[in-house]
């Protein structure tokens, strides 16, 4: 902490709202070392144990945990909602690899490729059903509708990028689609959560919902330009790497959508069809350049970031309301 101090006077948001719910993540990281044991399938602990301990921001259930204290709560169930976020987020996590084949996750290998497909799905449904029965434990259905209809989405919204990341008919609005199944889905469900447990006004929770859902889609479209844009050495993943895999993301979208006859045949080659030949990244970035797609995407996930800040206008004069605000912020500063 004190080495963030030294770069920034205040720290970095995730770190300042760690800092400040460092009693209620501890217990959830117990709840979760608890919830993850299986006396039966050991495999089970030492898939998940894998990921869950590679590190990563505890994001998802550290939003829960503060849209619970801002708006007052004072029992234990958020506590529980926070360990089923953070499952609910793993075993996406585990699913995902698998379908990517990917060979790597913060840093480390996947765990797909340490064990085998099997155990990462069979793994990752298991902790689907962790999840769910922790989401029973506090009592509320309005809880359980939230965080069911929350890992719909996540899993139609896998389904949906699937269909949609090579067909160049993908419009902005798909595209939202997906970025709301594979990261505002669960980004909102995880701040919603904590409004309902603290019995928050309706007018409350609806912004807390609308906060989350902002944020995850500014911290998605961040993300796609930053395979574009971004410095390797920080962000761990090659320009261009989303081009290559053939992933129809916001700027390449904004470029096909005002593509001359020519420039539409590069793009079916090289990502409807996979047949990419040297140089063929250099012609994409090029494309972009001309249409400005990588300025227009940028605008768009800072404009996200903004309504993400109006709707905590709705919420409770709070350190924490000041920190989700910075956070938001935060996200698209990346771009800066």
């Amino acid at each position: 902490m004190n080495q963030v101090m030294t770069q920034t006077p205040k720290g970095k948001p995730h770190e300042l709202l760690a800092e400040t719910l460092a009693s209620e993540l501890e217990a959830v990281n117990l709840l979760i070392q608890e919830r993850m044991a299986s006396e039966h399938a050991p495999r089970i602990p030492e898939v998940t144990a894998h990921l869950v301990e590679a590190g990563g921001k505890r994001l998802r259930p550290m939003l829960t945990l503060a849209a619970a204290r801002m708006c007052g709560y004072e029992g234990d169930h958020h506590l529980k909602l926070a360990a089923t976020v953070e499952f609910i987020h793993t075993a996406t996590l585990l699913h995902d690899d698998v379908v990517d084949e990917s060979a790597q996750r913060r840093g480390r290998p996947t765990a797909n490729l340490l064990w085998d497909n099997k155990s990462s799905v069979l793994v990752g449904d298991y902790l689907f059903a962790r999840s769910f029965q922790l989401m029973v434990d506090t009592g509320s259905l309005r809880v359980l509708d939230i965080l069911a209809n929350a890992s719909a989405t996540i899993a139609e919204g896998e389904v949906l990028q699937m269909t949609a990341a090579t067909d160049l008919r993908t419009t902005e609005d798909i595209y939202l689609q997906v970025v709301r199944g594979k990261t505002a889905a669960l980004f909102s469900a995880a701040t919603e959560v904590g409004g309902v447990i603290a019995s928050a006004t309706d007018a409350q929770v609806k912004a807390l919902y609308d906060y989350g859902d902002a944020l995850g889609i500014a911290f998605q479209i961040a993300d796609d330009l930053l395979d574009y844009q971004g410095d390797t050495a920080k962000t761990g993943k090659n320009v261009g790497d989303d081009f290559r895999e053939r992933k129809l993301t916001l700027p390449v979208i904004k470029a096909i959508a005002q593509a001359t006859d020519e420039e539409r045949a590069f793009w079916q080659r090289t990502i409807a069809k996979g047949r990419q030949e040297e140089g063929d990244l250099d012609h994409a970035l090029e494309l972009m350049a001309k249409y400005a797609t990588l300025d227009a995407t940028r605008a768009d996930a800072f404009g996200w970031a903004e309504k993400a800040k109006s709707a905590l206008a709705e919420l409770p004069d709070h350190p924490i309301r000041t920190m989700l605000i910075d956070l938001a912020d935060y996200v698209v500063s990346r771009l800066n």
